[in-house]
């Protein structure tokens, strides 16, 4: 009979990163560690940004390859180190990046000054915008195309009391992501966002809702469930990596446990 799959087909995973260079931000913790050891264990050779040297260590002994896989510890808001640094430690042309880093607060909007908005968007915003511009240049970028990834929040696509700082940096991120797939279409090169909802991380152990047991325990009380896991978030990251996301671009991914389908 036709029709049957090849032996390459086969054996040739649409979802693997094998022989592909990826680029995860926040790769010390969270999201970012999670997304960073499973492009590492889906064979791809990762290159992992972050502040803190000793956890960005603790992420790369965890891949059980560190010969293999680089580190740099650089503050992402610092642009002549970012220019300095990032060519000596790419040993080849990316395929792709997964922007993870970022910063959250619970603000009411009485109290919010002019060096939070500055403080937020530098983070949130330029540093990605800065960071993709650098690594989208011919001699850092693969010629055959990939996949860039930006971490949003479902609060850039609802609303919520206190989250004006956060939810207006993450919608930029939204904004920009449609722009730029239609811009880098002719590289062949695709841009899509992620929006998670509440995941458990660092970040969000240090927002207001967990230290109230109270509004935890609404958060997990939503149906089907509101609370997530970096795990959950770092495999959608790997699909929109992956070959198997070539058809999809200027896309926004909601990984949110049904949090906006109430």
């Amino acid at each position: 009979c036709g029709g049957g799959l090849s032996g390459e087909s086969m054996t040739t995973s649409p979802f693997s990163l094998a022989d592909k260079t990826i680029l995860v931000t926040g790769a010390s913790s969270g999201i970012g560690r999670a997304t960073a050891l499973l492009c590492a264990q889906q064979g791809a050779r990762v290159l992992m940004l972050g502040r803190n040297a000793e956890r960005l260590a603790e992420t790369l002994g965890m891949t059980g390859r560190p010969d293999f896989h680089r580190v740099l510890s650089v503050d992402l808001c610092d642009q002549e180190a970012l220019e300095a640094l990032l060519p000596g430690v790419l040993q080849a042309p990316l395929a792709g990046m997964v922007h993870c880093a970022g910063i959250s607060t619970t603000l009411p909007f009485r109290m919010v000054r002019e060096q939070h908005l500055q403080q937020f968007f530098e983070t949130n915003v330029f540093a990605a915008l800065h960071l993709t511009r650098r690594l989208l240049k011919p001699a850092l970028f693969s010629e055959a195309g990939g996949s860039v990834v930006f971490l949003s929040s479902v609060m850039g696509l609802t609303g919520s009391p206190g989250k004006t700082l956060y939810g207006m940096t993450k919608g930029a991120l939204l904004s920009a992501t449609r722009s730029l797939a239609l811009e880098y279409a002719p590289r062949k090169i695709r841009f899509n966002c992620i929006s998670p909802g509440v995941v458990a991380s660092p970040m969000s152990a240090a927002a207001v809702y967990s230290r109230d047991e109270q509004a935890l325990a609404e958060i997990r009380a939503r149906p089907p469930s509101a609370l997530g896991e970096a795990d959950d978030v770092a495999a959608a990251c790997v699909y929109l990596l992956s070959d198997a996301a070539r058809w999809i671009t200027g896309s926004n991914l909601v990984v949110d446990g049904g949090y906006t389908s109430q």
